[in-house]
């Protein structure tokens, strides 16, 4: 019966979270998040926001955790001791991304900064049960570990971009340093954790793409943009390449242990190193 529940949980959540993305769209009569809270979100609202196509990810999350909802109820998946781990952080970083889409549409940004790290530090513990236990088949390896991994390194650069522009929306002049100096800081923390990743993750994809998208549109926005910032742009790029590039020699040294990878299927059981 708690396998049931818990299944149940996951879909309801899921559920939540994609009409509570259908009312941030503004489809539903909502305003769109990038005009919310005096456009404080928008495109050209900080140097470390992306350009508006970057948030066309969020199809590919959201039909990611469908699926996921969608699988987790199969029978086969009732018992499964990876499912009953992964099971809650999932439901509860799912009810988090609604709660943070109601904050911005209710205008309260102070309210989205703790929201959005909570999101990150939950997607982060499931992200690590990943990495602790293996998937038994590639559809799981897809639909479980591909989605996670894409939703953290996404939430990676949404949670920078929220701090920042909950940080300009109160008039933080940054201890006298520029605006440059202070995109460039912030990109290059966003680097380096998208590297810590691919180290932890020893070269998983999903998490490196996301990020590197996010990293991508910023680029774009700070180059072609109303809010031009050359060393901002510069910035992102040589920390796209450095996150590539580890994730690339990590999964070149490690790519045989991990989903997706010619030892998926050698027999490594849950509770065994990825």
């Amino acid at each position: 019966m708690k396998d049931i529940v818990r299944q149940i949980i996951v879909a309801v959540s899921a559920v939540a979270a994609v009409v509570g993305a259908f009312v941030g769209s503004g489809a539903a009569g909502g305003t769109p998040i990038q005009d919310a809270a005096g456009g404080a979100l928008s495109a050209d609202a900080t140097p470390i926001a992306p350009a508006g196509p970057a948030f066309s990810i969020w199809s590919v999350i959201y039909i990611g955790l469908l699926a996921y909802a969608v699988w987790q109820l199969l029978p086969g998946q009732r018992a499964d001791p990876r499912q009953r781990r992964l099971g809650y952080p999932i439901a509860a970083s799912l009810l988090l991304n609604a709660a943070w889409i109601l904050s911005i549409q209710f205008d309260a940004l102070p309210l989205s900064v703790p929201v959005i790290v909570l999101l990150l530090a939950v997607l982060v513990w499931a992200f690590r049960i990943t990495l602790a236990t293996r998937p038994r088949t590639s559809v799981e390896a897809i639909v479980v570990d591909g989605t996670i991994g894409l939703y953290l390194g996404w939430v990676c650069v949404a949670t920078a971009a929220n701090i920042a522009a909950f940080l300009t929306d109160i008039g933080f002049r940054g201890f006298g340093m520029s605006v440059d100096v202070w995109a460039v800081l912030v990109i290059a923390v966003a680097g380096v954790v998208g590297v810590l990743l691919a180290l932890d993750g020893k070269g998983r994809f999903a998490p490196t793409l996301s990020l590197c998208w996010g990293l991508a549109w910023l680029a774009i926005g700070r180059l072609t943009g109303d809010l031009v910032s050359i060393p901002a742009a510069v910035t992102a790029i040589v920390a796209i390449v450095a996150v590539l590039a580890v994730t690339v020699l990590w999964r070149l040294r490690y790519g045989r242990n991990l989903p997706g990878g010619p030892g998926l299927n050698s027999g490594v059981r849950l509770g065994s190193s990825s």
